[in-house]
């Protein structure tokens, strides 16, 4: 008998996991995806006239926080108002009981697809790029704790979108003790959130910090700098951190520097914000020495010369005319 592969196998089990949207105002289009906790489809929003993702948990799924766990993740991505964010427009329970969100629907590449065909200074650029709604978060008091290359999109007009935010936990904010708005908004959020607790592993293996994979109750939001690390690992190697040891080899010594630094056992000796470490990918970029890399005097010399190379040999080319000018003029 011949076995079925794992994409029909999970097209079969979408077809038994069927919403029920009696009573919404939603018409389901298609299957797009399948999750953890749930599923994801593309669906009508009937009364805009638009497409729209529909993330909905399974019947299977285990009836503990789950429930809790997506409305979260809803009312997250509605208090997180970015570019780099994938907007919720609506959330509640579907007439089979089940919870679901309605998000905006991404159409466009994953961030393997996209990074094929890029050269290294666009994929430093694009690691910005992700790091801007990561640092937008984090300012907020909000930590991914699940970020890897399938949970990034590029969208159909280049938009850079962090997604899946059903891990997030509201930790400690940065902002100014004056703001209080957020702070009074994020209060409520944090004390409906399911307890994680010891010992529970949350995350992705490859991506998440040791901490979080310890299962430690306290991290913060220097665990997603350690994922961003390793997600620049990956586009740097085409690997996650740990399967390929040796492809780390193959990066120049500032970017391997770089990448260990976001990466760093200990959270304190990481970068301490994600603009942190998009500013040393911008001196990497512009040929300037970064805080992660001590260089030597020859490297500094062979970076000066790179940054400067027009100059340098415009100045080399008047000194030889120069020195040939005055042996000629001896003669």
């Amino acid at each position: 008998m011949k076995s079925l592969s794992h994409r029909v196998v999970a097209r079969l089990q979408a077809g038994m996991q069927l919403p029920d949207l009696n009573g919404t105002r939603y018409n389901l289009l298609r299957y797009l995806a399948g999750g953890g906790m749930g599923s994801v489809w593309l669906a009508e929003d009937t009364l805009l006239k638009r497409r729209v993702a529909l993330k909905v948990l399974d019947l299977a799924a285990p009836a503990d926080d789950l429930d809790v766990r997506l409305l979260s993740e809803a009312r997250i991505l509605a208090g997180l108002e970015h570019p780099g964010i994938v907007p919720v427009h609506d959330a509640g329970t579907l007439a089979d009981g089940r919870a679901f969100c309605c998000m905006k629907y991404v159409e466009g590449q994953t961030l393997a697809q996209h990074i094929a065909t890029l050269k290294l200074p666009d994929r430093l650029r694009l690691l910005q790029r992700i790091a801007e709604p990561l640092d937008f978060a984090h300012a907020r008091g909000f930590i991914h704790r699940d970020l890897k290359p399938d949970n990034v999109m590029i969208g159909a007009f280049g938009e850079v979108l962090v997604m899946d935010w059903g891990l997030a936990k509201v930790g400690v904010s940065s902002l100014e003790a004056g703001e209080t708005e957020i702070a009074t908004a994020v209060q409520p959020m944090q004390n409906s959130l399911p307890a994680t607790g010891q010992g529970r592993v949350l995350g992705t293996r490859g991506y998440m910090s040791p901490e979080q994979a310890r299962g430690d109750i306290e991290v913060d939001y220097r665990t997603d700098i350690f994922s961003l690390g390793a997600i620049l690992t990956f586009m740097l190697t085409g690997s996650a951190p740990g399967e390929l040891p040796a492809a780390s080899g193959r990066m120049p010594r500032p970017m391997r520097a770089i990448c260990e630094k976001a990466m760093a056992a200990d959270p304190n000796a990481r970068y301490q914000s994600a603009a942190e470490l998009t500013a040393d990918l911008a001196h990497y970029l512009t040929g300037a020495p970064v805080s992660a890399y001590s260089e030597s005097l020859l490297e500094r010399a062979g970076r000066i010369y790179a940054q400067h190379r027009t100059a340098v040999a415009l100045v080399s080319v008047y000194l030889f005319m120069r020195l040939l000018f005055i042996l000629l003029a001896r003669r």
